[in-house]
C-alpha cells in the first residue's frame, strides 16, 4: 500500500531534486510555462489495433473530430500514430504510415491545433514534419542522429523514449533490480546529447511506461514499477527538461472501470512534477489537475 510514510521517505532521501526547474519553450507559436503549468497532450489512435478503442479513428474524418474535441476538452498537443506499439500489432509499412497521417496533420494544422507523431521511422518522421507536424514523439532510437537532424531541420520539438532496444516493437525486458533512475538518467542524457549536438534544443523525455515490456506482464510488478516511476520523476527533471508520461490503465485492477485508471495515475504523475501527461482521456485528466490546484 502506497503510504504517506513513503513519500516521506522519498521527499527527504531526494530533497535537492525537488527543486529542479525544467526548460521552458514555445512549439507552434504557443510558450509552455512548464514550471508552473503542466500541459496535456491528447491521443488520437489511427491504428485498429490500438487496444484504448475511444482513442480509435479510422477515417481521415473522424480523427480530425477527435483531434478538434480533445483540443476544445483542454488538449495542448494532439499526438497522433498510424502502428499500434502492442506487441502482437500488425506492423505498418512507411507508405501505409504516411498515407493515414499526413491528412489528418494537414487538416489539423489549418485548425492551428498543435500535432505530435508518434513514429520510430526516419521516413514517416520526414514526410510528418513537412506536412507541419511540431513535435515528433520518438520511439526507437536506430536512427536517432538522422531522425534528430530532421528535427532540427524542420524547427520540431521532440519527445524522447526510454526504448531498451532497436524500437518500440523490439523492446528488452525492464530492469527492475535497482532503483531505475540512475538508468534512466544515463540513457537520457546520452540521447540529449546526441540531439543537441544535431542541433534540436526542445526535449522532453519519456521513461516510456506505456510500452510492452515481456517482464512486466504481471499486473501487480508492472503498476508497482509505474507507479515507482511516477513518484520519482522530480529526480529526472534534474536534466533541466520537461519529462512526459504516457498514462497507463492498470486493466487487472481497474476492469469495467478502465477509463478511471488514466485519472488516478495522473495523481501520482503530477505529485511527482510531470510536465506533459499524454491521455486518452483529456476532460478527467483535466479535472484532475484542475482540483489538485485548488489545494
Amino acid at each position: 500500500m502506497l503510504t504517506l510514510e513513503h513519500l516521506s521517505g522519498l521527499l527527504e532521501k531526494n530533497r535537492p531534486a525537488v527543486s529542479a526547474r525544467v526548460r521552458e519553450f514555445s512549439i507552434g507559436g504557443k510558450k509552455f510555462k512548464f514550471n508552473s503549468q503542466p500541459a496535456v497532450m491528447g491521443v488520437v489512435n489511427l491504428s485498429a489495433d490500438s487496444w484504448y478503442r475511444e482513442s480509435v479513428c479510422l477515417t481521415e474524418e473522424s480523427a480530425v473530430r477527435r483531434g478538434k474535441i480533445l483540443t476544445a476538452q483542454g488538449a495542448d498537443i494532439i499526438d497522433i500514430g498510424a502502428e499500434s506499439t502492442l506487441a502482437h500489432a500488425a506492423r505498418v509499412e512507411d507508405a501505409a504510415q504516411k498515407s493515414r497521417l499526413i491528412p489528418v496533420i494537414k487538416r489539423l494544422r489549418a485548425e492551428k491545433i498543435l500535432v505530435s507523431v508518434e513514429t520510430y521511422s526516419p521516413a514517416v518522421t520526414r514526410a510528418c514534419l513537412e506536412a507541419g507536424a511540431n513535435v515528433l514523439n520518438l520511439t526507437g532510437i536506430t536512427a536517432s542522429k538522422e531522425i534528430f537532424k530532421v528535427v532540427a531541420a524542420h524547427d520540431a520539438a521532440v519527445v524522447i523514449c526510454f526504448v531498451p532496444g532497436k524500437n518500440v516493437r523490439e523492446v528488452g525486458d525492464y530492469d527492475l533490480s535497482a532503483d531505475p533512475v540512475p538508468m534512466l538518467s544515463e540513457f537520457f542524457s546520452r540521447q540529449i546529447e546526441i540531439a543537441q549536438r544535431n542541433g534540436v534544443e526542445r526535449i522532453f523525455i519519456d521513461p516510456g511506461l506505456g510500452f510492452y515490456y515481456r517482464n512486466l506482464q504481471d499486473g501487480a510488478v508492472r503498476v508497482r514499477h509505474q507507479m515507482n516511476i511516477f513518484l520519482n520523476t522530480f529526480r529526472l527533471r534534474a536534466l533541466g527538461f520537461p519529462i512526459c508520461h504516457a498514462l497507463p490503465h492498470a486493466f487487472e485492477f481497474f476492469r469495467d472501470e478502465v477509463r478511471c485508471a488514466e485519472p488516478f495515475f495522473a495523481v501520482l504523475a503530477a505529485l511527482g512534477k510531470t510536465d506533459l501527461f499524454r491521455t486518452h482521456e483529456v476532460p478527467r485528466i483535466k479535472a484532475v489537475l484542475d482540483t489538485m490546484k485548488a489545494f
